[in-house]
């Protein structure tokens, strides 16, 4: 006796969608909305503003008023001298902050939520980067306003203030991308703004930010000569004060598709891995 069995049908498996496609014109678009995000933060964290503002106006004061007889004889000559680049410094110093917040957002959780996201994959990275280029924009306006009370009057007028500015934005830019990759690197913000300020202070303070580089030993000097933070000072110098700017501005121009070129793809790899 043979019995009929009848086979149950089999459900076909349904393949999961594909993910959606990021273009470029897309990735741009998640980028800008996640750095609104980062600029929201200032609302909630007021303070952060005032770190970024209130270190460079102690700066101005202290170097101009308590220096500047004694580096060049008279305080206001050093106040013009030094204005671009303490501008320049403070916006290079404070990009330490943008691998600190990343690195802070990682340990919180936030990145995983990025992750899960059908986003380009380098939009949290742009968006973080961008919302805190506004912030270190407001620091250059801080140092300026601060400038002009005190009496400084750039021979480059208008145009070339807004020049400056825009030179060290773009520097800024391409060293947030290096910042970026230590706060995916090391395990906490404590040990990226501790490493951060280790290689910060000899590359700002090595410079003609507050000291021209022949008047110091000539060890010193070849170093600075060399150093990417003094051709900005440079090219920021000679754009608000009149003087020569193709040289340094070539050479910083150099420096920014060096530092984007390596350090946007490192960070971009890092963040898939860590995150």
């Amino acid at each position: 006796m043979s019995t009929a069995t009848t086979a149950e049908p089999v459900e076909e498996a349904t393949a999961a969608p594909p993910a959606p496609r990021v273009t470029p014109a897309v990735a741009v678009r998640h980028g800008a909305l996640l750095a609104w995000r980062s600029l929201l933060k200032i609302k909630r964290n007021p303070e952060e503003v005032l770190g970024l503002t209130f270190m460079p106006l102690m700066f101005v004061a202290l170097f101009v008023f308590v220096f500047g007889q004694a580096m060049m004889g008279d305080w206001q000559v050093y106040r013009d001298f030094i204005i671009p680049g303490i501008t320049a410094q403070s916006v290079i110093f404070a990009t330490i902050g943008t691998g600190v917040a990343l690195n802070t957002d990682i340990e919180k959780g936030i990145f995983d939520r990025f992750r899960s996201l059908p986003i380009a994959r380098s939009a949290p990275l742009v968006g973080a980067i961008l919302g805190d280029l506004v912030r270190y924009g407001l620091t250059v306006i801080a140092v300026l306003v601060v400038a002009v009370l005190i009496g400084y009057r750039p021979e480059g007028g208008v145009f070339g203030v807004v020049a400056a500015g825009a030179v060290v934005m773009l520097f800024a830019f391409a060293l947030c991308w290096l910042s970026a990759f230590m706060g995916l690197l090391l395990r906490t913000p404590m040990a990226v703004n501790i490493f951060g300020s280790v290689w910060m202070f000899p590359l700002t303070f090595g410079a003609s930010t507050f000291v021209d580089p022949d008047d110091m030993p000539s060890w010193m000097g070849a170093f600075a000569k060399v150093n990417p933070v003094t051709h900005v000072t440079d090219t920021m110098r000679g754009l608000m004060e009149g003087g020569p700017v193709a040289v340094p501005l070539m050479w910083t121009l150099v420096w920014v598709v060096v530092l984007i070129g390596i350090f946007f793809p490192l960070a971009t790899r890092a963040y898939k891995r860590r995150a």
